[in-house]
């Protein structure tokens, strides 16, 4: 009884730690510096672009009818429960160093050994472009596997998890189904192993992160430039032609609309170039009014833990069943008379 208790004490301890140290890790996206950045860039847009005194933009910030509602509450509690789960789920997923052993094993076979080619590029030239391909290829990855979230049915229904959120703020980026999570950290294993592999292939031990309080320079410049308000009730719009480039709150807020025109756009995550080049962009507008959640597929207990987290295995088996329906053949055996 002891032993379980002390158990139980030692998870709920990891767990508590595991949950407060992202609000201290640069590598996080709630990492206090980034929060306040998002916060102060938020005023600075209301007050100076907006034109709205700083009550009403302190009001419009920390809206209760935003951070109180049933749709915020559920955030916070999906981040809460994933954090355990994905405790328990994470040392048993692919590992990047895993997946950057084998590519690096198999290039050297390929090639008959490795190049060394440290000895021809500066080492600053070489981690700066480490550090500059890795956030392009993960983030071109994570258009990709967002956008296969969407149009592909039997994904979409862990995916609208996250879509099903009715308001937004910076802990909804967290409201995601522990399918979906599974999915993210497996792509970000293959991409960051991937990367890793390639360079230290071709510039040996020269590979290194260009890095800012433990993160990528291209993370932490993103994060700290207001990330966290593409979830927020701050629309901050971008020049047109930087919109298309990179993503900006109110690209990120049509991706979440339930207007028609908005359905499947702006998949892109730091950078919107992806959806430029595979027609998925749409442009911000000035005084546009957007409503958030699931058009059309609403349902009374969304916001429950049941909703979130059991009736996706249940659509996702009526989406498997409706497939293996319309083949020429069946996949159940046939019974004699």
């Amino acid at each position: 009884m002891n032993i379980s208790l002390a158990i139980i004490e030692q998870a709920a301890q990891l767990w508590v730690s595991e949950w407060l140290s992202a609000f201290f890790n640069p590598q996080k996206r709630i990492f206090w510096g980034y929060l306040l950045s998002s916060l102060v860039i938020a005023l600075l847009w209301l007050r100076l672009v907006q034109k709205i005194s700083l009550r009403s933009s302190v009001k419009q910030i920390f809206d209760r009818q935003v951070w109180v509602s049933r749709s915020a509450l559920a955030d916070f509690k999906v981040m809460l429960i994933n954090t355990i789960l994905m405790l328990l789920v994470s040392p048993r997923l692919l590992a990047k160093a895993t997946v950057a052993y084998l590519v690096f094993d198999s290039m050297h076979l390929l090639f008959d050994g490795r190049p060394y080619l440290e000895t021809v590029l500066p080492q600053w030239t070489i981690a700066f472009s480490f550090t500059l391909f890795l956030f392009l290829l993960d983030d071109f990855a994570r258009y990709w596997l967002h956008r296969w979230l969407h149009k592909v049915p039997i994904l979409w229904s862990f995916h609208k998890v996250h879509h099903s959120a009715t308001v937004l703020n910076p802990f909804t980026v967290f409201r995601t189904h522990p399918v979906e999570a599974v999915l993210f950290s497996i792509r970000s294993a293959l991409v960051q192993g991937l990367a890793t592999a390639l360079f230290f292939f071709f510039f040996g031990n020269q590979v290194t992160l260009m890095m800012v309080l433990g993160a990528s320079i291209f993370t932490f410049t993103f994060n700290l430039l207001g990330s966290n308000l593409r979830h927020s009730p701050v629309s901050i719009r971008y020049w047109k032609p930087l919109e298309c480039i990179l993503m900006s709150p109110a690209q990120h807020h049509i991706h979440h609309s339930t207007a028609k025109e908005h359905i499947d756009k702006n998949f892109g995550v730091a950078l919107s170039v992806w959806d430029w080049i595979f027609g998925s962009l749409s442009l911000s507008k000035a005084e546009e009014h957007l409503s958030f959640g699931l058009n059309g597929e609403q349902s009374r207990d969304q916001h429950s833990l049941k909703g979130l987290y059991l009736a996706p295995f249940h659509q996702a088996w009526g989406v498997f069943l409706r497939f293996f329906s319309r083949l020429p053949f069946s996949i159940y055996p046939k019974h004699s008379a």
